[in-house]
């Protein structure tokens, strides 16, 4: 459709095409971004789109505050809807790469483990290391911070590591913990979402992780001993259930 132009002669000038305003194009482009990015960041949210039972309209009513604060605008509730529709695919796509991982995972459980957090210095690094190089073929597991290192290792060995540190190095120490070790394959270091995903599960359950640590393929979750169980089923039921 054009306009047309006349001059005071009555005569025809040149038709000029219509600018059609693009700013609604746009402007839902910036809503689903926007929507993007808040579920990326909610991962009850990334759940409840890959398993199915999150109501769009629901979600979007959930989500529409946060969305007019990011926008600075009052956005319409039907175009954020339609952005949470259009977020549904991506994420479908997304938790495949996580389900392939997660079918080829496997689960060990160590029970009976202990838990000791010691002030970083350099006594106790050296304690440590002589530690790694003497209990070779003990569970031991390390993680260190800036100002802490924790061991996770096999409750009976608790009297003879904890004399070896002074008493006011020892920052905490529990015992009657497990250990639940998920091996997975290599690509798991390549797939975001995957550890993430262990642990919302166990999240759901309302189970504590105590510790966690990731060391190459083994992802470690360090729980309660009255946990374990409830821990050892709610894993094997995710990994079951990508493996269907």
């Amino acid at each position: 459709m054009t306009k047309i132009d006349q001059n005071k002669e009555g005569r025809k000038s040149k038709a000029l095409p219509i600018v059609r305003d693009h700013r609604n194009a746009i402007g839902e482009r910036s809503i689903s971004k926007v929507v993007s990015k808040i579920i990326e960041s909610d991962v009850a949210l990334q759940d409840a789109l890959r398993r199915g039972y999150g109501n769009f309209s629901a979600i979007a009513r959930i989500i529409k505050p946060k969305v007019e604060e990011m926008m600075q605008r009052d956005v319409k509730l039907q175009s954020i809807i339609t952005a949470v529709k259009r977020a549904k695919g991506s994420y479908g796509r997304f938790f495949d790469n996580v389900k392939e991982v997660i079918a080829k995972s496997i689960i060990n459980v160590r029970t009976d483990v202990v838990k000791l957090s010691i002030e970083k210095t350099r006594r106790s690094l050296a304690t440590i290391r002589n530690l790694l190089a003497e209990y070779q073929e003990e569970f031991l597991q390390v993680s260190e911070s800036i100002s802490a290192i924790t061991i996770v290792f096999d409750q009976k060995l608790f009297n003879e590591i904890r004399s070896l540190f002074k008493k006011e190095d020892i920052l905490e120490e529990k015992t009657n913990l497990a250990a639940i070790i998920v091996r997975s394959p290599k690509e798991i270091a390549e797939t975001p979402g995957c550890i993430a995903t262990f642990y919302n599960q166990l999240s759901r359950r309302q189970i504590n992780i105590d510790d966690t640590t990731s060391c190459f393929t083994d992802t470690i979750m360090v729980v309660k001993m009255e946990d374990v169980g409830a821990a050892f089923s709610a894993l094997t039921e995710l990994i079951s259930e990508a493996r269907r």
